[in-house]
């Protein structure tokens, strides 16, 4: 078994199906160890019932039934929910009082991957050393026996009655809707309809070789069809999906894609008129304009390690009631359970667009403006990847000033940085640059070049494209 796909916050690698030119990590065999590990993991350290949920991926059906296999025989009892975004496991987990909780999911990556998460008591997340020690039970082949049992449960009804007595939105919009052949097609549409939207739906059908496009609604290509339909049919925003449902992306009415920081902006300002003070947890990656603006409405910014587990165990640790990423992904402890929740996290920017008079993108006209890139994904192998980005770190703290909490961040000047870190999801370099104007990026962007460029490791597909293209 490679050692490596137990990654920071869940296990993720290539699987068996669809075939690739890439050596598979999962197969039914590898995952039902992990099956027989995560339920000797979870039923030692908080009992045996467990929900499980899945996505569509082509490699799932499989791997799910060599999962379930595996951890019946360490005695659990495991509740079926069938194919539901991995938001609405965590609810489950929360709501029904489950000792744990697995989604098997790669959330966003290529069709080529599937993955493991896997949550305890309350849908906390079981991630980093945590799961180090999910591995070692397989290395020591330390699995509980027992007699385990399957049942099923539709989980969706209690889902959207509980976001229904959240949520009530002040007028009807007419929204377009984009699951990205993910876990999240055959709910979104009766979701927000629920809510008194019109709603036009695109890419319902769950399809694991995902035909339309990529399921990560953080890359604004993917959002085209989306930004088309929302213009199209004079909708007043649209939103876009990933894979499981956990990430949400938001085109205006006039098919504008924001970064998912400007997203929590929104949601700030929103949960600061309730709660004063807050704290807003958000990664590393997030625009300087989201940390000021925090401030100036009088919350505390709080940057946090990137990674969906870190930030909902910040969270939990400061007791914040809000947080995001870059990537889209969306936490709401207020009235909540705290970890992320795209369908809940589009239902509140609705609640805001409702409340608002005008069009949506007039929400941002008093938002600083600068010039930045979208998250940059640099393939460099898993096995040097930590090591290259420990290198890149002490150059630059020795030269800027720099947040080394999750890579490095450097601080160039008070409006111009770049962050640059390894992916906890897939062998690339993650990097980031914001300057106040197109020419300041340019530089920036070729400061760090200059650094990258020593690591023939790396590819830098990206070096002679404009900043606008990424």
């Amino acid at each position: 078994m490679n050692s490596l796909i137990f990654r920071a916050y869940d296990i993720r690698g290539i699987a068996h199906k669809p075939e690739s030119d890439k050596t598979p990590d999962l197969t039914p065999e590898t995952i039902e160890l992990i099956g027989k590990a995560s339920g000797t993991y979870i039923k030692r350290k908080f009992g045996p019932k467990i929900a499980l949920a899945y996505d569509c991926r082509l490699s799932t059906p499989e791997l799910r039934e060599a999962f379930i296999k595996g951890m019946i025989s360490t005695g659990c009892q495991i509740t079926d929910i069938g194919m539901v975004p991995t938001p609405i496991m965590y609810f489950a987990v929360c709501k029904f009082n489950f000792d744990g909780g697995v989604c098997i999911t790669a959330s966003h990556n290529p069709k080529e991957y599937n993955g493991v998460k896997l949550v305890g008591k309350d849908a906390h997340s079981i991630c980093g050393d945590d799961l180090q020690d999910v591995l070692a039970i397989i290395q020591n082949e330390d699995y509980e026996t027992g007699e385990g049992s399957l049942e099923e449960l539709k989980i969706f009804p209690a889902y959207l009655g509980h976001i229904l007595d959240m949520i009530k939105i002040d007028k009807p919009l007419k929204i377009v809707v984009d699951a990205a052949n993910g876990a999240a097609g055959p709910y979104i549409k009766p979701f927000f309809e629920a809510l008194g939207c019109e709603v036009i739906a695109l890419y319902e059908e769950p399809d694991g070789s995902f035909p339309n496009h990529e399921a990560n609604p953080e890359k604004t290509a993917n959002m085209q069809d989306l930004a088309a339909a929302v213009k199209e049919n004079s909708a007043d925003l649209g939103f876009g999906f990933d894979g499981d449902g956990d990430r949400v992306g938001l085109v205006d009415e006039n098919g504008k894609h924001y970064n998912a920081d400007l997203l929590l902006l929104l949601l700030t300002r929103d949960l600061l008129t309730r709660k004063p003070g807050a704290k807003i947890v958000f990664d590393v990656k997030v625009s300087q304009v989201l940390i000021d603006d925090i401030k100036k409405h009088g919350g505390e910014p709080v940057m946090s390690k990137t990674g969906h587990s870190f930030i909902e165990k910040k969270m939990h640790e400061l007791h914040a009631p809000l947080g995001g990423e870059i990537s889209g992904h969306m936490f709401i402890a207020e009235n909540y359970y705290g970890f992320d929740d795209a369908m809940l996290a589009a239902a509140k920017l609705l609640k805001i667009a409702a409340a608002h008079e005008g069009p949506f993108s007039t929400l941002f006209d008093d938002v600083a403006k600068t010039a930045s890139t979208q998250e940059i994904k640099s393939p460099c192998p898993d096995t040097e990847k930590f090591a290259i980005v420990e290198k890149i770190t002490a150059n630059f703290t020795s030269k800027y000033d720099c947040i080394t909490i999750d890579g490095v961040r450097v601080n160039f000047d008070n409006e111009s940085w770049a962050a640059v870190r390894s992916s906890n999801t897939s062998p690339n370099l993650t990097i980031r640059f914001e300057a106040p104007n197109q020419e300041r990026l340019k530089e920036i962007m070729q400061i760090m070049l200059s650094e990258l460029e020593k690591y023939p490791e790396i590819d830098l597909w990206w070096k002679d494209k404009a900043p606008q293209e990424l």
